[in-house]
């Protein structure tokens, strides 16, 4: 099953269908990263890939020092 999560951009609503698994995740991240039932600008949006960008690079460091580790 798939479920549609919207969110207004520069005045324009942009609906995407994801699995429902994952749904309950992203809507979760987009309450916190966006203005979830109002506007956002193009300033928010960028914040908010910054801010995801981030996570996976500290993600993506934390599994390069665990992969060294058991390559030991």
């Amino acid at each position: 099953m798939s479920k549609k999560l919207g969110l207004h951009i520069g005045g324009r609503r942009f609906d995407v269908d994801v699995d429902d698994d994952f749904a309950k995740f992203l809507q979760s991240q987009m309450e916190r990263d966006f203005n979830y039932d109002g506007n956002n600008d193009a300033k928010t949006m960028l914040q908010a890939y910054v801010r995801q960008a981030y996570e996976l690079y500290t993600q993506n460091k934390k599994i390069d020092e665990i992969m060294e580790k058991i390559n030991k």
